[in-house]
Parts: C-alpha cells; sequence; structure tokens
C-alpha cells in the first residue's frame, strides 16, 4: 500500500489485484515504484479511514478498480499487461 494512502495524505483511487494474488492501494499519482514509496500496513485502518474499499476488495485476481476521485464510483477492469 502506499504510503500516502496508508497515512491519509491522499485517497486511495487505484486498487490493483495481481495475477499471483497481491494487491496494491495507491493513490494513483505518485510512483509506487520509487524506493519507500510502499509498505505493509493493517487494510482494516485504510477501511476506517474509505470504506468505500470494501466495494472492491472481492475483486478477482489480474484486476484493477479506479476513480477519479475518493468521491467517484470505482469502475473495475481486467488488467492489461504488457509483453
Amino acid at each position: 500500500m502506499q504510503r500516502t494512502v496508508a497515512n491519509g495524505e491522499m485517497p486511495a483511487l487505484v486498487v490493483v489485484h495481481d495475477d499471483e494474488g497481491d494487491w496494491l492501494i495507491g493513490d494513483g499519482v505518485n510512483d509506487p515504484n520509487v524506493d519507500d514509496a510502499c509498505g505493509l500496513f493493517h487494510l482494516g485502518h485504510v477501511i476506517e479511514m474509505d470504506p468505500s474499499l470494501m466495494q472492491v476488495l472481492d475483486m478477482p485476481a489480474a484486476h484493477i478498480a479506479t476513480r477519479e476521485s475518493a468521491a467517484s464510483a470505482w469502475e473495475i477492469a481486467a488488467l492489461q499487461y504488457e509483453d
């Protein structure tokens, strides 16, 4: 999970459930691959701040949920991997 989301600096705008079953919750703005951008956090903490995340936690593997803002609806799509 991106630290910006976990500490409440930015809303969760991207949720990825990859094809290996791992999850990433991100802010959709900052690069999650930058050193120390992400960490392991208790999901319950973030759900308390943003209960709408419950709407995407049953998303199947290899899918992504995105939204424009914290007030927007989640849109779910299959992940498209580049070769």
